[in-house]
């Protein structure tokens, strides 16, 4: 089904119907402030299976966990770099994804992950809303591996079809540019991937970041 969020009442039942669908352990597709993800439930593993089932991706392959607030972060790990919570009280809601070492008491499954996992807190309402009720999601690119990441619901569901319960229309996105990505989990931050947020931007937050792998 897809709602269509421009209308008041339809977004009102999208998104309900979202956070219903995540937490039964079925695919949603919702708008962030980069391109449309496919998300589920980061802590209900036959989800996360289907999550790359429809995308065609290998289920050893961890996808990044979105989350609706800052402080959601603190119980993902056991212990928070200062970096980190500098990076994310500068950025977050944003197109920044942190790398950290998550805590080894959660139950989740989501692939070979080595104890890290990729974090972010999108800025996009109807995002923040499904991740507030739901809790964190497992959320990556909501197309079919080699194809094109869908910058409006409708492409997504032209790609992954009857393998999503809901799809969340809510135009096409703003900024179809990936997130940056930054290391945390070393002795010094590290950008592994440059996208919205320039570095130049994340050294007046870290001063001690630099660019490429370890």
């Amino acid at each position: 089904m897809l709602y269509d969020c421009a209308a008041i009442a339809d977004r009102d039942r999208g998104i309900a119907a979202a956070v219903e669908a995540a937490k039964s352990g079925e695919l949603v597709v919702m708008p962030t402030d980069t391109v449309y993800g496919v998300g589920a439930d980061a802590f209900t593993a036959h989800a996360i299976t289907q999550l790359h089932h429809s995308r065609g991706s290998d289920r050893r392959m961890p996808p990044p966990v979105l989350v609706g607030s800052r402080h959601t972060l603190d119980g993902l790990v056991y212990s928070l770099p200062r970096a980190a919570r500098d990076l994310a009280d500068a950025f977050w809601p944003g197109a920044l994804t942190i790398i950290v070492e998550h805590s080894p008491s959660l139950q989740w499954d989501l692939g070979d992950t080595g104890g890290v996992i990729a974090v972010r807190m999108p800025l996009h309402p109807v995002a923040l809303e499904v991740l507030r009720e739901v809790g964190p999601m497992a959320v990556t690119t909501a197309n079919k591996v080699g194809s094109p990441s869908p910058l409006t619901a409708e492409e997504a569901r032209e790609q992954l079809e009857y393998s999503v319960r809901v799809y969340l229309e809510a135009g096409p996105a703003v900024d179809p540019w990936p997130s940056t990505v930054v290391d945390v989990t070393g002795d010094v931050p590290r950008v592994l991937r440059t996208g919205s947020i320039p570095v130049e931007k994340l050294r007046d937050v870290v001063p001690e970041i630099v660019e490429g792998q370890a």
